[in-house]
Formats: structure tokens, C-alpha cells, sequence
């Protein structure tokens, strides 16, 4: 089924010592690109992280934001006295050979590296929970990706109806077309008969007759509806197989255009150009 690259999750997952928030941003991207902001104190799980992003998520540019929220009760500040200790006596030490050393300041010691520290939760637990959080919100992400997917599937489908209509009107008023086209040429033909010879005669029959035939460009936009309507119920990332099919479409119309001999085809191939457009534009945001 498709999936749209534009997303948006959040989820925040409460634990005994807190709660970890993850916040997930999906645009369009030709290839998938994670970006991750968060502590220092997950870099050590990013790659996991990364691994599962990449099994869950093809394609888009996903800002990925973690935030870790200790309580209040575990965030307790505590002080190394041992640390301190020895600090302050290498201090005194250092100032016995100055001439009148300014006092040793007891927030100089607070600001000695390691001193004061934060009460933090166990690497394991904390590793653990940065993961389920992650997951969690992917998770989320996949179903918001899935809901905007098939709204987009919605009007995929209405502009391929739109197109099978145009090409109905012009197997409809094809044989009229040949019919009038024909009528024409053997009013030319009456008029050339005295100019031309035979063989010139036949060639300029067999061109005219081919520029008119337009049977094969229906069947082939024909068989196209059909491909894309087969794609859009398959399980995985459809958007680069949907965008060639929009240029194969897009070809047909086209030579429908050049091989145009009367309104009703110029008119069919100027929707058909409309609607595949429609759809092109939309296909970009498909994963």
C-alpha cells in the first residue's frame, strides 16, 4: 500500500526515574536520510537507532529529536568529598609558592571536573529505553505515512478514472474521425490522381493512414492503468516505479498529441497531460 514521506510523530514514554520523548519530522527525500539530535548520553545507541530506521523507513529526510527528563527526586546533585579533598590540597600546595595567593573559593572547587555530579540512570536501563521510545514513535510514524498514503491512492485512482474517460471518448469517436479523414483523402485523391503517380500515391495513403492510427497509444495508456493500479496494492516503497510510469503515461499522451487529426484527439491529449501531471506531482511525495 502507499506511503507518503510527509509525517509527523511524538511519543513520550514515562519510566520510574522519568520519561524519554522522541519527536519525528519525514519530508521528501530521494533516499532515506536520518538526522539525529540528542544527549550525549544516547550516542552510544544511535546506531541501533539508525538500524532501525533503516528496516522500517525507505525513503525521506526524517529529523529525529530524543529528549531525556529526569524526576526531580533522581536528579539529585551529589558531591566527591574524596575529589575535593584532594583538589583543595593540591590548591594549597599551589599556593604556598605565591606570593599572596588569592583564597581558595569553594566554587572553584565545585567547578573542578567531577566533583559535582548529576545522579544518572543505569546505561543499560537508560540505552533501553531511548530504543522502545524510538520504536515507538517510527511505529507512529508508519501510520501517519499510511493514512496520508492512502488519501493520495484516493486521487491517484480518480485521475486514472479520468483517464480511462478520455480514452473512451476517443475510442468512441475514433471510427467517426477515420471515417471524415477518409472522406477527405479521396477528395485530395481525386484532385492528386492527375499529379502524382501510383506508387507516390500509395506511400502518401500509408503515411496518412499511420499518422492516424492511434489504437496502439490507447492500448498502451490502457496497460499503464492497469501496472500503476497493480503497484499501488503492493507492500513496498512504490514512488520510483510510480514516477517512470508517470513518464511512460506522460509518452503516450504525447504521440496521441503529434498523431492528432482531429479536436476531440487534441482536446483528449491536453487532459491526459493534465491528469498525469496531477498525479506526477502527488507520486513525488509517495515512499
Amino acid at each position: 500500500m502507499p506511503r507518503s514521506m510527509t509525517a509527523f510523530a511524538r511519543n513520550t514514554v514515562d519510566f520510574s526515574w522519568g520519561s524519554i520523548t522522541c519527536e519525528l519530522r519525514s519530508v521528501n527525500h530521494r533516499f532515506l536520510e536520518a538526522g539525529f539530535r540528542m544527549p550525549e548520553t544516547l550516542r552510544q545507541v544511535e546506531m541501533s537507532l539508525r538500524e532501525i530506521a533503516r528496516k522500517k523507513l525507505t525513503r525521506g529526510k526524517v529529523d529525529i529529536s530524543l529528549q531525556v527528563a529526569l524526576n526531580n527526586d533522581d536528579a539529585t546533585v551529589h558531591i566527591d568529598m574524596a575529589l575535593a579533598g584532594r583538589t583543595i590540597e593540591i590548591a594549597q600546595t599551589l599556593a604556598s609558592e605565591l606570593l599572596n595567593p588569592a583564597p581558595i573559593s569553594p566554587l572553584d572547587i565545585m567547578r573542578w571536573p567531577g566533583v559535582l555530579t548529576e545522579q544518572s540512570v543505569e546505561t543499560e536501563n537508560l540505552h533501553g529505553a531511548a530504543i522502545k521510545t524510538f520504536t515507538e514513535a517510527v511505529d507512529q510514524l508508519l501510520e501517519g505515512r499510511q493514512r496520508e498514503g492512502d488519501k493520495l491512492a484516493e486521487m491517484i485512482e480518480e485521475r486514472l478514472c479520468g483517464i480511462e474517460t478520455q480514452v473512451a471518448i476517443v475510442r468512441e469517436n475514433l471510427p467517426s474521425i477515420l471515417d471524415h479523414q477518409r472522406v477527405r483523402l479521396h477528395e485530395k485523391l481525386e484532385h492528386l490522381r492527375a499529379q502524382v503517380d501510383s506508387d507516390r500515391l500509395e506511400q502518401e495513403m500509408v503515411i496518412i493512414s499511420n499518422r492516424a492510427d492511434v489504437d496502439e497509444e490507447l492500448d498502451r495508456l490502457a496497460a499503464h492503468i492497469s501496472e500503476i493500479r497493480r503497484v499501488l496494492k503492493s507492500q513496498e516503497a512504490i514512488g520510483r516505479r510510480l514516477d517512470f510510469l508517470m513518464q511512460e503515461l506522460n509518452r503516450e499522451a504525447n504521440t496521441l498529441g503529434s498523431k492528432s487529426i482531429a479536436g476531440v484527439t487534441t482536446q483528449a491529449s491536453v487532459e491526459l497531460k493534465v491528469l498525469i501531471e496531477q498525479m506526477r506531482e502527488q507520486i513525488q511525495n509517495l515512499e
